[in-house]
């Protein structure tokens, strides 16, 4: 019964980690892997969002890391109100998402 209930827990707590796919970066460790060269510098990061929809602001940014990639998040809004994602590779410069807000 004790094995039994210890592969129960085990199993939980991998599985547990498995949801735990992403986590968010803060100010100062973002700073830090731009520092160390690890991830492009925020500039051309914005600058690779604009360029994939020309004219529109961007509204939010939000550095991940997900499976062990860093991820760039933006929010953008277009000239006509149209808000888009784009998930870009911090490191290559990437786009791996651009599709429409819903």
């Amino acid at each position: 019964m004790k094995l039994l209930t210890s592969m129960l827990a085990a199993a939980t707590l991998v599985s547990a980690a498995g949801v735990v796919q992403a986590r968010d970066l803060g100010p100062d460790e973002a700073l830090r892997l731009r520092d160390a060269g690890t991830i492009q510098s925020f500039e051309k990061l914005n600058d690779i969002a604009v360029k994939a929809h020309p004219g529109a602001k961007i509204t939010d940014t939000e550095l991940e890391e997900e499976y062990g990639r860093f991820v760039y998040e933006v929010e953008l809004r277009d000239a006509k109100n149209v808000e888009w994602d784009l998930a870009i590779d911090a490191k290559t410069g990437e786009v791996l998402k651009n599709h429409q807000d819903d």
